[in-house]
């Protein structure tokens, strides 16, 4: 469906929808456990995490298909440190060297087809130094979060920064067992009314273990939350820590 937002109005609504967390807390963290090392930060979105990331002293690339992602990206302060690339891992050159590689905001989930999640952890992989370490959150299918995406669960208020003003809301619907459809409802306050369907896939443990595994990785951690909760307690979430 087209969209009454421009890309930059996207970007905007993005970056109003997901706040600094705990999460941003925890692959901040992840990465200064290695001070000044080469980090990859693929799906990097608007770049809110990427930026906090060359801030802390970190060589950053961020990555993202997202044209509109990108530009709202480049335009933060503290962006000029970051190396950015339009495009998936496919884009990375073919020289590139990381000490580690951050998959936050669930991007993990985004990749629903299973040969592109399987191209991108080997990319990952072969970008990689040996001893490497790849870190990423997906949601516990156990925990069936999308369940509660629901009209009166997620209804919202948001205005952009250009004076835009939005009703949100999200329904979601369990397509296939793993794969679940979403779909963000937006009514703008002159009548218009659009909506934004995304495929998420939703990997149990063992199957994220056994995917590592087959692009040659070794699964090092597995948290339930951003506390370091054992799967099943915590924040209904898979953070895996894996090292090549």
């Amino acid at each position: 469906m087209q969209s009454y937002l421009s890309p930059a109005q996207h970007a905007d609504l993005y970056d109003a929808e997901n706040a600094w967390t705990a999460a941003e807390d925890f692959f901040l963290a992840f990465a200064n456990e290695q001070p000044a090392s080469r980090v990859l930060d693929l799906g990097c979105g608007t770049g809110r995490l990427t930026v906090a990331l060359a801030g802390a002293g970190h060589t950053v690339t961020g990555v993202d298909p997202h044209l509109g992602s990108l530009d709202a990206a480049r335009a933060k302060p503290g962006a000029d440190a970051v190396r950015w690339i339009d495009g998936t891992s496919a884009a990375l050159p073919e020289d590139a060297s990381f000490d580690a590689v951050i998959m936050s905001s669930h991007v993990a989930q985004a990749i629903a087809d299973e040969r592109d999640w399987a191209d991108t952890l080997r990319d990952v992989r072969a970008a990689l130094v040996p001893g490497g370490r790849l870190v990423f959150d997906s949601r516990d299918p156990q925990a069936r979060a999308w369940e509660r995406w629901t009209p009166a669960n997620t209804r919202s208020h948001l205005t952009l920064p250009d004076g835009t003003a939005l009703q949100l809301w999200i329904d979601a619907a369990e397509r296939e067992q793993g794969l679940v459809r979403i779909t963000e409802h937006r009514f703008l306050a002159d009548g218009k009314r659009e909506f934004e369907d995304a495929l998420l896939a939703f990997r149990s443990e063992p199957a994220l273990r056994r995917d590592l595994a087959d692009a040659g990785f070794t699964v090092v951690q597995v948290f339930g939350g951003w506390a370091g909760q054992p799967v099943g307690e915590g924040d209904g979430e898979l953070i895996v820590i894996a090292h090549a």
